[in-house]
């Protein structure tokens, strides 16, 4: 997750004035892939506290084009899901697409429908910055997972899945979608989380990240004119540390000075291009999240995938294998350490999983025919 939110924060989130009715459209890296803009508006949308919007906008990139079987179904849709802070060009970045997307690729877009949506909260769906700050609901991944499925049905008229993948927090919402709609997808590819509630040096961090923001003066219970830069930084080097990879940093920036001006760069740039109470939101809307106890009522095959030199998910506490038998139809692979992992972010680095991911197309094609 944290790799990708670090980089993700780079794209433009900050509205830095309450006067501003909405927050700037992110700035995206250009990309060579046919991508469509869509939104997808759901009116009164009430949230699991009790909250509502009037209007809740979901945004979303597209590729391909849908498919449907005699009954009219939707048979080649694959929902990609981006992590905390995240938005849905994050799957474009090369080292994603370019491993997938081609022809003959495990995703090729001239055979499947590729949908990334912008989750609630981040990039140009609805979100603090657009004007509500700490007035916006108080959203959680139960809510994501159920503005997407109405964004689906409803608005792209996609009425099963073939695929979701989902890194990092779309890791997480993968499991919640396999639990709560197991008839909806063929399979299911999380790749960097832990099925379990968000607790011990995971909720920790995370927490720390929040207070920090929250304990700066500046911050003024959200209602800023200038952003909280000090906490901003605070929160920045949690998120940088929480997404290290300890071998890829080594091999890149192996003296003192080399190092210390890559955290000088990174830190100035995240905080430059975040925004507090967006970054509060995201990060809390983990807060109640935990479908371990619900695991085995997952029907589609899984492909679970976590990396050896993650911060976030640690290997050390020894519990993947266990949760992975609770569900039915789970494969569980620990990529080891090495200069080809990328800690928290080789969940974006295709080259390392591709394989695994076409064989889990394969397979699950077989049990369609």
């Amino acid at each position: 997750m944290i790799l990708r939110l670090a980089s993700a924060l780079l794209t433009g989130l900050a509205s830095v004035s309450l006067a501003a009715a909405q927050a700037p459209k992110p700035v995206y890296p250009p990309t060579h892939w046919p991508i469509r803009n869509g939104d997808y508006t759901i009116e009164n949308f009430k949230f699991g506290t009790g909250e509502s919007l009037p209007e809740l906008k979901l945004h979303y990139v597209t590729l391909g084009q849908p498919h449907r079987d005699a009954a009219g179904h939707t048979d080649n849709a694959v929902l990609l899901l981006h992590g905390t802070g995240g938005n849905s060009h994050n799957l474009l970045s090369p080292v994603f697409s370019d491993f997938l997307f081609g022809p003959g690729q495990p995703l090729d877009i001239t055979k499947y429908f590729i949908i990334l949506p912008d989750e609630i909260g981040h990039a140009e769906s609805s979100k603090p910055s657009d004007g509500l700050r700490m007035k916006f609901p108080h959203y959680d991944y139960d809510d994501m997972v159920r503005a997407d499925h109405q964004m689906l049905v409803d608005g792209l008229h996609v009425d099963h899945l073939r695929l979701i993948l989902g890194t990092s927090m779309g890791c997480m919402q993968s499991f919640m979608w396999g639990e709560t709609y197991p008839e909806f997808m063929d399979a299911l590819a999380p790749f960097a989380c832990m099925p379990i509630e968000i607790a011990g040096r995971n909720r920790a961090w995370r927490y720390m990240s929040m207070q920090i923001i929250r304990k700066d003066p500046a911050w003024d219970d959200g209602n800023y004119t200038t952003e909280p830069v000090e906490g901003l930084r605070g929160a920045a080097d949690l998120l940088l540390i929480a997404g290290m990879a300890p071998q890829q940093m080594q091999k890149n920036y192996p003296t003192r000075q080399q190092v210390e001006a890559y955290v000088d760069r990174a830190v100035d740039a995240t905080v430059a291009h975040t925004d507090a109470d967006d970054f509060l939101y995201y990060v809390d809307a983990s807060r109640n999240y935990n479908p371990e106890p619900k695991l085995g009522a997952i029907k589609a095959p899984v492909l679970w995938i976590n990396s050896e030199d993650d911060f976030i998910n640690p290997p050390e506490l020894k519990m993947a294998p266990d949760l992975a038998a609770r569900i039915p139809h789970a494969k569980f692979i620990l990529v080891p350490a090495s200069l080809k992992t990328f800690g928290h972010g080789t969940h974006t680095h295709a080259e390392v999983w591709g394989s695994d991911l076409e064989e889990l197309m394969k397979e699950t094609e077989k049990g369609r025919e």
